[in-house]
């Protein structure tokens, strides 16, 4: 490993300290901003372990759409007709809209930071290419340390270490799915302009979005005990099925079945408000 972004998982034997700022904690603050201002209304096809040629994609693609047996998509919730500030004038209305959205203490919490569409934007790039920010959601990191015990002579993840996320698991949940399908529509005209700042003429996140979600939405709920190895200054997963998932997909399974499974349900829910077939999803893994 020569990157501490991308670090596996923290090694922090039995200790409660807290985690080193540039490590994986970030993940569940990727999903609640994912599903904060949702996805895009677009529908997408359901990816394998290794994503077919850009030819062969885009060959499939316009099959489909010429099909006349292919079935229309439900239709996607519609933004709201407002007018919205310039972009880097945005937080006020931002923290409104979200907060009418929701009124839990994390999504509070996420608010209280600055250049939310930005940061949104720049959260959404980075996951959809497997990889975990460090930078974009810093206040709100769990308490506590990551916990493993050692059990038969090997390491185990200790259940206590999921717990830290519950509350990311909770908010998520609680969100309504229609009115963050709306949310997303309605202020996808200054995320667009985000993204062109990042370097996207076009301005549509729409693809960038729907693979972040995928990603998510690929992550295996796994219950019971999971393995690790001690590699240096961190942990791997000793079972490689879950170490050759993206870093990304890592830390979201860190999170623990139970968190997994409300935040992959949530993104279930709001497809259908997004346009999205739900058989057109990632099937639980």
């Amino acid at each position: 490993m020569t990157d501490l972004n991308d670090l596996k998982l923290d090694k922090w034997r039995g200790s409660t300290e807290p985690e080193p700022t540039r490590t994986s904690w970030v993940l569940p603050l990727v999903a609640l901003a994912l599903i904060a201002l949702a996805a895009a209304g677009y529908y997408f096809y359901q990816r394998r372990a290794a994503a077919p040629p850009a030819d062969v994609r885009a060959a499939t693609d316009q099959a489909v759409a010429q099909s006349p047996s292919a079935a229309p998509g439900p239709s996607a919730e519609p933004g709201e007709n407002i007018d919205l500030p310039p972009l880097p004038e945005t937080d006020p209305i931002v923290r409104e809209l979200v907060g009418k959205l929701s009124s839990h203490p994390t999504v509070a919490a996420w608010l209280t930071t600055d250049q939310l569409l930005r940061n949104f934007t720049v959260v959404v790039e980075t996951i959809a290419g497997g990889r975990t920010p460090s930078r974009q959601l810093t206040k709100l990191r769990p308490t506590g340390g990551f916990q493993v015990r050692e059990e038969r002579g090997r390491l185990w993840i200790d259940p206590r270490s999921y717990r830290r996320y519950d509350a990311y698991g909770d908010a998520v949940s609680g969100l309504d799915a229609q009115g963050t399908a709306r949310l997303y529509a309605t202020l996808k005209p200054r995320i667009a302009d985000a993204y062109r700042e990042l370097g996207h003429p076009d301005g549509n996140l729409d693809p960038a979005l729907r693979r972040a979600i995928v990603e998510l939405l690929e992550v295996p709920v796994v219950e019971g005990d999971i393995a690790l190895a001690s590699k240096s200054v961190a942990y791997e997963f000793a079972d490689p099925r879950l170490q050759s998932l993206s870093s990304a997909q890592r830390q979201l399974l860190r999170m623990g079945p139970r968190n997994v499974r409300l935040i992959q349900a949530k993104l279930r829910e709001i497809a259908p408000f997004l346009g999205i077939p739900a058989d057109s999803l990632p099937r639980p893994r």
